[in-house]
């Protein structure tokens, strides 16, 4: 331990009573929790198997594993690390007689879920004016907080959280029968389990002689009553978090849960680890700042040794695309000027929708970029809808393609109508499409059912027959407006906003192709979408093999990451704060966002926004953050001017003459 700081050591080394470790952005956490569990199994002589620890992702599970593999060296009995979910999961399989469910239950994803919500709001008749996720997110909000449906109290005069509590009692019904649990089953479950059967209780507390948790400032209700199960009356807890981390309100975590500890663990001791290993003391510095303006119980300042670098810098930018090209052309000339590899850059945004633009800019300047945290475009199901309209357009046997937009929107060729005509394809050894105009086939169908059909068959069939006497573009717009595809999503969004970015999204496809079409005016609608797929995979490959890439991603998703060079992008107000948080605790939050992506940095930090936005069709003037004020202005270099064609053409000389230098010098 001798590369550790004393406040770590110290975390360490404490065993005599239940610890919290306050850990700020970048102090070696992780680290901490590795040489501990080292330090339990050699100095404490606990065995491996009886401790757990857990986390929140696969991912810092898979790095605690790595970092305590190198402290244990080749002892064959390992402890258990995992997450809250995979720990559940355990003990509901291991103790299944006593629940309500039975040995081999199911595990249903968000999409099941959602849908069995679909289902039961059809028998309620409201399908049509209620989003089934927005019941579904209620739910789990109450599963969080640990309530079952006849302990949840709903006020009368709010019908919509009536309707959801009488969905909720038919849904846990309806799970009971699937025996299929959803992902918050597999916390209430075992909590149930232990809270109600003591020897399964007494048991698992011996199963667990040491527990670590890390990033606990993002537990839930459910999780808390979870660790406080396993622990209650002992001294063998560590938990190790960070209240300005916290920044998963919206998905059920409660901050106060730390503050909670002091409460039920009367001799609690505290060591706060402030020294960052990471970032460069002004980064720091205007990290405290802001963070300062949130209440704290514990508070804390992180420092460092790294020596203070470089201001922060500001981008004003004029609108959303001046934005994202000069985020874009800074990355290239840092990258020309420094040597620097992509993997150094990152792009953090506040939402998924503003990362198209960044895609767009660096894919042009030929950066390979990553984008996680959020849907890949090309994920989208409108822009998986559009493409193969396009693909079933360009080639009839793409029978993949017509399946998927064969009833989108919907043309009255239900469930059992598209399984007949698969059947009759393949018997026939026809292509769907084909098979449509088939006479034999068709006279096995209801008038009804083959007038639809057929309909549908000679319409795409006309539109490949103009498609070759016009632009790819023209085609592409031709059929969206045939379909009302703008009216179908503003019917199955599930708000404005939804309906909004969708629509958003296809207009972004569209401008794709008419790049394309404006690059190569011989290209056809078959190479629009060989261009298109042909991008999406190598990019998907891209990001599977090639870790030297310049990393988009949310700010949420950030967290736990570092990079040499950060931007943050929509640095203003609406975005950052997010338009959405108007009370005091809801901006509290943002600015723990605003901190977390300030603290990924490491030597040099961008904070962009736009004066102008487009929104809803018009063009908005923008505020920069409030946050910014908050900022010390001695760390801070704010702009000389707004972008120009004179300031770009200062930057690309300098370039070049850094370039014909690196050039000489190799000489």
């Amino acid at each position: 331990m001798q590369n550790l700081n004393p406040q770590q050591i110290k975390a360490i080394r404490h065993t005599k009573s239940p610890l919290l470790v306050l850990a700020g952005a970048g102090s070696g956490k992780t680290s901490v929790i590795a040489h501990k569990i080292s330090y339990l199994i050699t100095k404490e002589h606990i065995r491996p198997k009886k401790i757990t620890a857990i986390t929140f992702t696969n991912r810092a599970a898979k790095e605690m594993r790595e970092r305590i593999k190198k402290t244990l060296g080749g002892s064959k009995e390992k402890p258990r690390i995992c997450t809250f979910h995979t720990l559940g999961l355990t003990i509901l399989r291991a103790e299944i007689t006593l629940s309500d469910y039975r040995s081999g239950f199911s595990i249903l994803d968000s999409n099941d879920t959602v849908g069995i919500v679909t289902e039961l709001l059809r028998k309620e008749k409201r399908i049509g004016d209620i989003a089934p996720i927005l019941v579904q997110y209620r739910i789990s909000s109450w599963k969080s907080l640990f309530l079952l449906p006849e302990e949840v109290i709903v006020d009368k005069e709010r019908p919509f959280d009536a309707l959801c509590l009488a969905v909720y009692a038919n849904y846990r019904e309806t799970l009971l029968t699937y025996n299929a649990v959803d992902f918050d089953d597999l916390i209430m479950a075992p909590v149930k389990i232990l809270s109600e059967n003591n020897v399964a209780r007494e048991k698992w507390r011996s199963e667990i002689e040491y527990l670590l948790v890390d990033e606990y400032q993002d537990t839930n209700t459910a999780q808390y009553k979870l660790v406080r199960t396993l622990t209650n009356g002992r001294q063998n807890m560590t938990v190790v978090g960070d209240d300005d981390q916290s920044i998963y309100g919206w998905r059920g975590a409660d901050p106060e849960n730390l503050n909670q500890l002091q409460k039920d663990y009367p001799t609690l001791e505290v060591i706060k680890l402030e020294q960052n290993y990471r970032s460069s003391g002004s980064i720091l510095k205007a990290a405290n700042a802001l963070i300062e303006n949130n209440p704290h119980d514990y508070p804390k300042k992180i420092w460092s040794e790294n020596g203070f670098g470089d201001p922060l810098r500001i981008i004003s930018a004029s609108t959303e695309h001046d934005e994202a090209e000069r985020i874009a052309n800074d990355i290239l000339h840092r990258q020309l000027l420094k040597r620097e590899p992509n993997g150094a850059f990152a792009i953090l945004i506040r939402s998924n929708h503003q990362g198209r633009l960044f895609e767009r800019a660096l894919l042009e300047r030929n950066i390979p970029y990553t984008l996680s945290g959020g849907q890949s475009f090309f994920d989208y199901a409108e822009i998986k809808d559009c493409i193969c309209y396009m693909r079933i357009i360009a080639n009839p046997l793409d029978n993949n393609a017509l399946l998927r937009i064969l009833n989108v929107p919907r043309r009255g060729i239900g469930t059992q109508s598209v399984k007949s005509l698969v059947e009759g394809a393949t018997k026939l050894g026809l292509s769907i499409l084909e098979t449509t105009e088939n006479t034999d086939f068709l006279d096995t169908l209801s008038p009804n059912i083959a007038k639809n059909i057929v309909f549908f068959g000679r319409w795409i069939k006309s539109l490949r027959e103009k498609s070759l006497a016009c632009d790819p573009d023209v085609t592409l717009s031709t059929l969206l407006d045939d379909i009302g595809y703008e009216d179908w999503l503003a019917t199955n969004a599930e708000d404005e906003k939804e309906s909004e970015r969708r629509n958003k999204n296809v207009q972004e496809l569209l401008s794709w192709v008419q790049q394309l079409v404006k690059k190569d005016t011989s290209i056809d609608l078959s190479g629009v979408v060989s261009s298109l797929t042909l991008f999406d995979i190598i990019e998907r490959q891209d990001n599977e093999k090639n870790t030297d890439s310049v990393s988009i991603t949310t700010l949420h998703a950030a967290k736990g990451l570092e990079y040499s060079n950060v931007y943050i992008a929509g640095f203003e107000e609406g975005i950052m704060p997010h338009r959405n948080s108007t009370t005091e605790i809801e901006i509290q939050e943002e600015r723990r966002v605003a901190y977390v992506g300030i603290t990924r940095a490491k030597k040099n930090l961008t904070l962009s926004y736009s004066r102008t936005r487009k929104r809803y069709g018009q063009i908005e003037p923008c505020e920069p953050s409030r946050f910014l004020e908050e900022l010390p202005e001695e760390e801070i270099q704010w702009p000389s001017g707004n972008s120009s064609p004179t300031s770009d053409k200062k930057v690309g000389l300098e370039t070049i003459a850094q370039l014909r230098m690196s050039l000489g010098n190799q000489k």
